[in-house]
Protein backbone atom coordinates (compact mmCIF):
# COMPACT_ATOMS: atom_id res chain seq x y z
CA UNK A 1 0.00 0.00 0.00
CA UNK A 2 1.53 3.35 -1.00
CA UNK A 3 2.08 6.03 1.64
CA UNK A 4 -0.78 8.50 2.04
CA UNK A 5 0.31 12.12 1.59
CA UNK A 6 -0.85 14.45 4.36
CA UNK A 7 -0.17 18.15 4.98
CA UNK A 8 -0.39 19.39 8.56
CA UNK A 9 0.01 23.00 9.72
CA UNK A 10 1.09 23.99 13.24
CA UNK A 11 -0.48 27.28 14.27
CA UNK A 12 -0.51 29.39 17.41
CA UNK A 13 0.86 32.48 19.11
CA UNK A 14 4.57 33.32 18.79
CA UNK A 15 7.04 31.58 21.11
CA UNK A 16 4.71 28.76 22.14
CA UNK A 17 7.08 26.12 20.77
CA UNK A 18 5.62 25.25 17.36
CA UNK A 19 9.10 24.94 15.87
CA UNK A 20 10.39 23.02 18.90
CA UNK A 21 7.54 20.50 18.62
CA UNK A 22 8.12 20.17 14.86
CA UNK A 23 11.89 19.74 15.07
CA UNK A 24 11.61 17.31 17.98
CA UNK A 25 9.15 15.23 15.92
CA UNK A 26 11.08 15.35 12.63
CA UNK A 27 14.70 15.36 13.80
CA UNK A 28 14.47 13.97 17.36
CA UNK A 29 16.25 16.82 19.06
CA UNK A 30 15.37 19.96 20.95
CA UNK A 31 16.40 23.36 19.66
CA UNK A 32 16.70 25.73 22.58
CA UNK A 33 16.74 29.08 20.81
CA UNK A 34 16.57 30.32 17.26
CA UNK A 35 15.17 33.13 15.19
CA UNK A 36 11.40 33.45 14.96
CA UNK A 37 9.96 31.32 12.20
CA UNK A 38 8.74 32.86 8.98
CA UNK A 39 7.48 29.54 7.66
CA UNK A 40 9.26 26.21 7.31
CA UNK A 41 8.17 22.91 5.83
CA UNK A 42 9.44 19.55 7.08
CA UNK A 43 8.97 16.00 5.81
CA UNK A 44 8.59 12.83 7.87
CA UNK A 45 7.11 9.39 7.31
CA UNK A 46 4.98 7.94 10.06
CA UNK A 47 3.39 4.48 10.26
CA UNK A 48 0.05 4.23 12.03
CA UNK A 49 -1.83 0.93 12.29
CA UNK A 50 0.04 -0.53 9.34
CA UNK A 51 -0.54 2.46 7.03
CA UNK A 52 2.39 4.64 6.06
CA UNK A 53 1.86 8.40 5.93
CA UNK A 54 4.18 10.83 4.22
CA UNK A 55 3.74 13.97 6.32
CA UNK A 56 4.51 17.44 5.19
CA UNK A 57 4.59 19.57 8.37
CA UNK A 58 4.18 23.31 7.90
CA UNK A 59 5.61 25.26 10.82
CA UNK A 60 3.87 28.62 10.48
CA UNK A 61 4.89 32.05 11.72
CA UNK A 62 3.26 32.95 15.04
CA UNK A 63 -0.24 34.35 14.88
CA UNK A 64 -2.04 36.82 17.07
CA UNK A 65 -5.64 37.98 17.15
CA UNK A 66 -4.88 40.67 14.56
CA UNK A 67 -3.08 38.39 12.10
CA UNK A 68 -4.24 38.19 8.56
CA UNK A 69 -3.84 34.48 7.98
CA UNK A 70 -2.39 33.77 4.53
CA UNK A 71 -4.58 31.84 2.09
CA UNK A 72 -1.80 29.22 1.93
CA UNK A 73 -2.73 28.18 5.49
CA UNK A 74 -6.13 27.02 4.23
CA UNK A 75 -5.43 25.54 0.81
CA UNK A 76 -4.33 21.91 0.60
CA UNK A 77 -3.88 21.56 4.36
CA UNK A 78 -5.37 18.34 5.69
CA UNK A 79 -5.20 19.05 9.42
CA UNK A 80 -4.16 21.59 12.02
CA UNK A 81 -2.23 21.38 15.26
CA UNK A 82 -3.15 24.41 17.35
CA UNK A 83 -0.43 25.07 19.93
CA UNK A 84 -0.48 27.25 23.02
CA UNK A 85 1.96 27.44 25.90
CA UNK A 86 0.65 26.37 29.31
CA UNK A 87 2.58 29.29 30.81
CA UNK A 88 0.87 31.90 28.61
CA UNK A 89 -2.81 32.81 29.02
CA UNK A 90 -2.47 35.08 25.96
CA UNK A 91 -1.39 32.14 23.75
CA UNK A 92 -4.45 30.19 24.95
CA UNK A 93 -6.73 33.06 23.93
CA UNK A 94 -4.99 33.26 20.53
CA UNK A 95 -5.65 29.57 19.70
CA UNK A 96 -9.37 30.24 20.17
CA UNK A 97 -9.11 33.08 17.64
CA UNK A 98 -7.14 30.89 15.20
CA UNK A 99 -9.71 28.08 15.54
CA UNK A 100 -12.57 30.48 14.76
CA UNK A 101 -10.66 31.75 11.71
CA UNK A 102 -10.14 28.15 10.53
CA UNK A 103 -13.86 27.45 10.77
CA UNK A 104 -14.60 30.67 8.86
CA UNK A 105 -12.15 29.79 6.07
CA UNK A 106 -12.62 26.02 5.83
CA UNK A 107 -16.31 25.72 6.65
CA UNK A 108 -17.69 23.23 9.12
CA UNK A 109 -19.44 20.67 6.94
CA UNK A 110 -17.32 17.72 8.06
CA UNK A 111 -15.46 19.58 10.75
CA UNK A 112 -11.85 20.63 10.48
CA UNK A 113 -9.31 18.04 11.65
CA UNK A 114 -7.64 19.72 14.65
CA UNK A 115 -5.57 18.68 17.64
CA UNK A 116 -5.22 21.15 20.51
CA UNK A 117 -1.79 21.11 22.18
CA UNK A 118 -0.68 22.73 25.42
CA UNK A 119 3.12 22.85 25.11
CA UNK A 120 5.76 23.47 27.80
CA UNK A 121 4.00 21.31 30.42
CA UNK A 122 7.36 21.01 32.20
CA UNK A 123 7.00 24.63 33.35
CA UNK A 124 4.63 23.66 36.19
CA UNK A 125 5.54 26.58 38.47
CA UNK A 126 4.84 29.11 35.67
CA UNK A 127 1.57 27.52 34.54
CA UNK A 128 -1.23 29.97 33.66
CA UNK A 129 -3.57 27.53 31.86
CA UNK A 130 -4.68 24.48 33.88
CA UNK A 131 -4.80 21.10 32.09
CA UNK A 132 -8.57 20.93 32.75
CA UNK A 133 -9.15 24.23 30.94
CA UNK A 134 -7.33 23.00 27.81
CA UNK A 135 -9.26 19.73 27.98
CA UNK A 136 -12.59 21.57 28.33
CA UNK A 137 -11.83 23.72 25.28
CA UNK A 138 -10.85 20.67 23.19
CA UNK A 139 -14.00 18.83 24.32
CA UNK A 140 -16.14 21.83 23.31
CA UNK A 141 -14.51 21.66 19.85
CA UNK A 142 -14.77 17.83 19.82
CA UNK A 143 -11.04 17.49 19.10
CA UNK A 144 -8.13 15.62 20.70
CA UNK A 145 -6.13 17.38 23.41
CA UNK A 146 -2.59 16.73 24.58
CA UNK A 147 -0.08 18.48 26.74
CA UNK A 148 3.48 18.19 25.45
CA UNK A 149 6.99 19.08 26.36
CA UNK A 150 9.10 19.41 23.22
CA UNK A 151 12.21 19.76 25.37
CA UNK A 152 11.71 16.29 26.91
CA UNK A 153 10.03 14.74 23.82
CA UNK A 154 6.90 14.20 25.94
CA UNK A 155 3.83 13.27 23.79
CA UNK A 156 5.33 14.90 20.67
CA UNK A 157 4.87 11.90 18.33
CA UNK A 158 1.39 11.36 19.79
CA UNK A 159 0.39 14.83 18.54
CA UNK A 160 1.06 13.79 14.95
CA UNK A 161 -0.57 10.38 15.42
CA UNK A 162 -3.71 12.12 16.72
CA UNK A 163 -3.88 14.61 13.83
CA UNK A 164 -3.51 11.80 11.27
CA UNK A 165 -6.35 9.89 12.96
CA UNK A 166 -8.49 13.07 12.95
CA UNK A 167 -7.81 13.58 9.22
CA UNK A 168 -8.74 9.97 8.48
CA UNK A 169 -12.02 10.31 10.43
CA UNK A 170 -12.85 13.58 8.60
CA UNK A 171 -12.30 11.82 5.28
CA UNK A 172 -14.76 9.10 6.29
CA UNK A 173 -12.13 6.47 7.05
CA UNK A 174 -12.51 5.14 10.54
CA UNK A 175 -9.03 4.22 11.72
CA UNK A 176 -10.48 3.27 15.12
CA UNK A 177 -12.19 0.22 13.66
CA UNK A 178 -10.59 -2.88 12.25
CA UNK A 179 -11.58 -3.85 8.70
CA UNK A 180 -14.56 -6.12 8.93
CA UNK A 181 -16.76 -7.88 6.48
CA UNK A 182 -20.43 -8.55 7.22
CA UNK A 183 -22.47 -11.05 5.23
CA UNK A 184 -26.24 -11.05 5.49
Amino acid sequence: MPAKQRRVALMGFRSVGKSSVTIQFVENHFVDSYDPTIENTFQKTLKIRGQEYSLQVIDTAGQDEYSILPQSYFVNIDGYVLVYSVNSRKSFEVVKFVYDKLLDMKGTINGVPVVLVGNKCDLATEREVPFEEGKRLADSWKVAFLETCAKEHHSVTEVFTQIILAIERAEGNNPDQKNSCVLS
